[in-house]
């Protein structure tokens, strides 16, 4: 495996944040998931003892012998995601403790509030009725995982109804979805319809993710499996008509003639992912798909600098961006070196780029 940016990525944040909890933007939360998770892919592929310590440290820190989480609230779907490493770690170990644990983030799901069809909302309680693209990959993290890992095949049913809504309330035109919904329009920036008013690009990448995902944990003949596998199909075909000539994808992904829009490396490193996940399971095939992986990558290190300390620098990203009210909103918001989404992103892309 050619590990240069992947390890460089890895490397980076090690000396920036010896500890995992001090990632932005708080001890536990979906920064730590997103972040682990890669670092978990990155040490299945070079087997580096350090990347296995450094999430080892983070799990064994925030979870107590009677497999009490130390931070856990359970009241969002951001909340929810970082135990997909704890998920991972009681792969690792078979600890009891990491089994408590993800048992208790299980059953936190058993009254968390839904739309009337049954989509989980973004949080418990302050945005009634809005369920999020982002809430979709946060959630289904861990609680597919959770299904694969203690054989709870129910999970992936769930699975399936949650990629399913979101995709019937936020879908607009060819694979793509906009940011959110809102259940009877009570938010300020819903329609009409109850969607959100862009096809935001690290939104759409979390939608991106989730399905490379599922394919990854989901037993192929199960209509989950199948769910995934045409949504992300559609998808990619979409992404591959508004590719930008530098390899990146648009903030506002479907709007690419816009001159005040701008290329965003966060969303554009989650596409880079989910296009080389599905060539590499043979989803997608052919020309177009390999080129559009190959620019997406180049582009993306395009964005990744060596500073004066030896340090990688990712450029040209938001951060913590929530649903925005316009399309002015979505690109004016402030951007951000070393965005904690953008770093995690272009992680993940470059472990996958690099593997064999």
């Amino acid at each position: 495996m050619d590990t240069g940016y992947a390890v460089r990525l890895a490397d980076t944040v090690m000396r920036r944040f010896p500890r995992a909890g001090g990632y932005p933007y708080k001890d536990w939360s979906y920064p730590q998931g997103y972040l682990l998770m890669g670092f978990a892919k990155l040490w299945e592929a070079v087997r580096d003892q350090r990347y296995l310590a450094y999430i080892e440290e983070y799990c064994r820190s925030h979870v107590t012998a009677d497999g009490e989480v130390i931070g856990f609230k359970g009241n969002s779907m951001d909340d929810m995601m970082a135990g997909a490493v704890l998920v991972w770690m009681y792969g690792q170990t078979g600890e009891a403790r990491y089994g408590k644990a993800c048992r208790r983030i299980y059953e936190a799901f058993r009254d968390y509030p839904r739309t009337r069809e049954g989509g989980f909302l973004h949080v418990r309680n302050g945005l009634p009725g809005q369920m999020w693209v982002d809430g979709v990959f946060m959630g289904q993290m861990f609680y597919c995982r959770y299904g694969r890992m203690f054989r709870e095949p129910a999970c992936f049913d769930e699975t399936k109804r949650q990629l399913e809504l979101i995709y019937r309330y936020c879908h607009v035109h060819d694979g793509l979805l906009v940011h959110a919904y809102s259940e009877d329009s009570l938010a300020a920036w819903a329609g009409e319809d109850g969607k959100s008013p862009c096809v935001w690009s690290e939104g759409l990448g979390w939608y991106a993710l989730i399905l490379s995902e599922v394919l990854d944990m989901v037993p192929e003949g199960h209509p989950a499996f199948e769910t995934a596998k045409k949504q992300l199909s559609e998808l990619l075909a979409g992404l591959v008509r508004v590719q930008d000539a530098c390899g990146l994808w648009y903030q506002v992904v479907d709007r690419p003639g816009r001159p005040d829009n701008w290329c965003d490396v966060s969303g554009s490193a989650m596409f880079t992912y989910a296009f080389r996940r599905a060539l590499r399971l043979g989803l997608v095939q052919g020309e177009v798909y390999e080129n559009a992986v190959k620019r997406g990558y180049e582009g993306m290190k395009s964005r990744i600098v060596e500073n004066s300390e030896g340090l990688l620098d990712v450029h040209g990203a938001c951060e913590g961006l929530c649903v925005q009210k316009s399309y002015e909103d979505y690109v004016h918001y402030p951007r951000k070196v070393n965005g904690q989404e953008a770093l995690c992103g272009c992680l993940w892309a470059a472990g996958a780029m690099e593997q064999q």
